[in-house]
């Protein structure tokens, strides 16, 4: 995953070489949300220096950017790879998405709103932009790679695919980016395999199959898949895909997302760390 590597390395350079915040913009970062059309996220950077891009993470059912922030191993891993963490707000705690229970608001369109504010706000363009999330909140990320995925460079997620019913590789509007996916073989709130039933009408996606959507998308060669170790994970690599590889790593847990796994799963893209301290945030 050399190329993303490399686009992330330029950027650092190109931030710091930015203009101030344009005049009228409110400034936002640390506890003042950054407010968009539709919403709100928020933003912790480095402390000192221009980081060379951003980690957009979509937080879990019945979470909150606020919660989120307060994840200071995720952030302080994330900026260890010399990324800014950001968090976008789900409307009443969840995410609006094809086959999710709510549909109160375009998550498509807001997603996009929030990488349009971090491209003007911050210069994190699409080659600087890494996304993720939990649970919900991963399969969040999942359709922003689909349906978003020319905007940004790689993708971490944590126990959460695509729902029923899966999208179409057509569906997905931009080859998707370079793809790290975590989940435990015990999940029992978002199960690997066959996902869950939300009631009668809703049903979470299967891992395999859901991967299969993005792999036919970016014209992965198939075959077989290549072993590696990511974080002490045995995981299965799909490569000769047109942006780089997608990569399964299936732990023995259950629904969890680690600091640990996030430090490895950035190293895999090809963003190294340099040794990870939980600071206390501003």
């Amino acid at each position: 995953m050399a190329k993303l590597a490399t686009l992330l390395a330029g950027a650092a350079l190109a931030l710091a070489l930015q203009p101030a915040l344009a005049a009228g913009t409110e400034a936002c970062g640390g506890d003042v949300p950054c407010r968009v059309a539709d919403g709100e996220y928020r933003i912790a950077l480095p402390p000192g220096g221009a980081p060379s891009g951003v980690y957009l993470f979509f937080h879990g059912y019945e979470g909150s950017a606020a919660d989120q922030m307060r994840a200071v191993e995720l952030i302080a891993t994330a900026r260890a790879h010399g990324l800014a963490f950001a968090a976008p707000d789900g409307l009443d705690r969840t995410w609006s998405f094809s086959g999710s229970p709510s549909h109160d608001r375009d998550d498509t369109r807001f997603a996009s709103e929030v990488l349009d504010d971090l491209q003007r706000r911050f210069g994190f363009g699409p080659d600087r932009v890494v996304v993720g999330g939990f649970s919900q909140g991963a399969s969040m990320a999942w359709y922003v790679a689909c349906h978003l995925g020319g905007r940004v460079a790689g993708a971490v997620t944590f126990s959460g695919v695509f729902w029923q019913p899966l999208p179409q590789p057509s569906d997905c509007q931009a080859v998707p980016p370079p793809l790290v996916h975590v989940h435990g073989r015990a999940d029992r709130t978002f199960p690997p395999l066959a996902g869950r039933a939300i009631g009668d009408r809703w049903h979470q996606g299967d891992t395999f199959r859901s991967l299969a959507v993005l792999e036919a998308r970016a014209g992965c060669r198939l075959g077989a898949d290549t072993p590696v170790t990511i974080a002490g994970i045995a995981c299965a690599q799909v490569q000769g895909c047109e942006r780089g590889p997608i990569t399964l790593c299936l732990h023995d847990g259950g629904h969890e997302v680690r600091a640990d796994w996030l430090d490895g799963a950035l190293s895999a893209l090809g963003l190294p760390a340099t040794p990870i301290t939980t600071e206390v945030l501003p």
